[in-house]
This record gives C-alpha cells, structure tokens and sequence, in this order.
C-alpha cells in the first residue's frame, strides 16, 4: 500500500472517529471542543484528498503542511478532552495513536517531497 493510500485510509479513520466521539459530546452538552475538533479532524482529511490533485509540488507540499497543523490541532483538542475527563484515557489513547501516525507519515511525505524538488 502506498503511504499516500495509507495516509488517506487514516486520516478519514480519523474524521469519522472524531466525527462519533463528536455526536456523543455534544450529547452530553460539550459543544466548544467538538467544534473545533471536527473541524480540524475532518481538514486533515480534505487536504490530504486535495493534494492528489495538487497543481504541481509546492502546491502537493503545501496541502500536506496545511494537514499537519491540522494534525497538530487535533492532537491538542484530545489532549484537552482527555484532562477535562470529556474523554476516557481509553478513547484518548486510541485516537491520539491514530493522529501520531498521521502526523509521522506527512512529515515523511513531505520531507520525501521537499527532497524531491532538488
């Protein structure tokens, strides 16, 4: 498998996981975070989609940066959920193994890429 097949089978893993975990705290009345979280989950998701498509390699580069910050983003919202005991130590594990992994197969991605405009 490709990493960029991998790296798009994660990152939607990840948008429809944060997307449940999202339904479930907004049941419970926790509405700032998840909204930020969704947000920045599912643009993980989007960029990583629109670099296959990208209009050459800046643009590909640039698509890959946005989703790490993104990434970035989205780690910290768990981090948050988690010690605001939002989140069990569980779910937060489990969906911060999966942001982890995106976050190390996009700085390979790019660095591979950045390496490739030399």
């Amino acid at each position: 498998m490709k990493k960029e097949d991998k790296l798009g089978d994660l990152s939607m893993q990840l948008s429809v996981e944060v997307l449940n975990m999202c339904k479930e705290l907004k049941n419970q009345g926790e509405t700032v975070i998840s909204n930020q979280i969704s947000r920045s989950a599912t643009s993980i998701c989007a960029n990583i989609a629109e670099s296959k498509y990208a209009h050459g390699r800046a643009d590909f580069i640039a698509k890959l940066q946005i989703s790490l910050k993104e990434a970035a983003e989205t780690g910290k919202w768990l981090e948050m959920l988690y010690k605001t005991e939002s989140i069990s130590e569980e779910q937060y594990k489990q969906l911060n193994k999966v942001c982890s992994t995106i976050r190390i197969l996009l700085i390979k991605s790019i660095t591979t890429a950045k390496e490739n405009l030399k």
